[in-house]
């Protein structure tokens, strides 16, 4: 069956927030990734913390639950403590040792529907960064797992419009200082090298003490962004209320590339629909 797709968004925005740094993490997997690396790489799982932004990643050979397990440990509570709740989908990296692990630390794990991605979207979306900055970074088509320290270092000291800040000046209370300073020697370089170490281990004693006094800006910050972007969302969402019984159409979504191109169908059915998930999901029969 042939006819426009609907772009329209069927329901409104539901942004997920976290009140504190480090408290909540979303955790996603990239890959496939075609070609593999030069060290037999082919999976980046990345975390990101849904205050401050920063991001952790690291790549595979392999992936399989108990490496999941022990990456949310090392890069996450070794180095940040333990979180109040972790958000992934439902994939099956993210189960036995890991739900060992969430139980053994007694860690809220929210999963999102396969039907609604959005629900993990701040990790989504830096795995949108990350891909985007390793394509540029990346000198041979194999040698990305060395280039992503690079890619994270660059995402983490990039301004994000969500929170008005950098992920280091969140975390660290201070910008990072950039090769570029070094090379060109920037005003702040040039005057850290004349003060004393006194003076220097003075001024950052400052900077520690106005953190708290940052990330709270920054969380009004988020707050009118979010209220924001929800108002925008939600002048382009058209309900849909659908019932068990239903007569619906369904979206076809090729993977790969069909040889009939804006030719091939876009539509199939009509089905019926048996059942709905909270989330609106439906289950569909002929």
């Amino acid at each position: 069956m042939h006819s426009d797709l609907i772009h329209m968004p069927p329901s409104e925005l539901h942004a997920l927030t976290s009140p504190w740094p480090f408290s909540v993490w979303g955790i996603d997997i990239i890959g496939k990734i075609s070609p593999k690396s030069s060290s037999g790489h082919e999976y980046i799982l990345v975390a990101i913390d849904y205050f401050t932004k920063w991001v952790e990643a690291a790549s595979y050979a392999r992936l399989t639950t108990a490496r999941v397990a022990k990456f949310i440990r090392s890069y996450i509570i070794c180095r940040y403590g333990v979180p109040h709740e972790l958000i992934s989908d439902r994939g099956v990296h993210f189960r036995g040792e890991m739900d060992t692990l969430i139980q053994e630390y007694d860690i809220q794990h929210h999963r999102s529907s396969p039907y609604r991605p959005q629900t993990n979207g701040a990790v989504e979306a830096a795995n949108k960064n990350i891909k985007r900055i390793l394509r540029k970074m990346v000198e041979t088509s194999r040698d990305w797992s060395e280039k992503l320290p690079f890619a994270l270092w660059a995402y983490r000291t990039s301004f994000r419009t969500s929170t008005g800040a950098t992920p280091y000046s969140l975390v660290y209370g201070m910008e990072a200082v950039l090769p570029v300073e070094i090379e060109m020697r920037s005003l702040r370089v040039a005057l850290e090298q004349q003060i004393s170490e006194t003076e220097w281990a003075q001024s950052r004693y400052d900077q520690l003490s106005l953190l708290d006094e940052r990330r709270l800006r920054v969380a009004d910050h988020v707050q009118a962004y979010q209220r924001k972007m929800t108002r925008a969302f939600r002048k382009r969402v058209k309900p849909k209320r659908f019932q068990k019984g239903d007569l619906v159409l369904k979206v076809l979504r090729g993977l790969i590339s069909d040889p009939r191109g804006k030719f091939r169908p876009t539509w199939s059915g009509p089905y019926v629909i048996r059942d709905l998930t909270r989330e609106g999901a439906a289950w569909l029969r002929t």
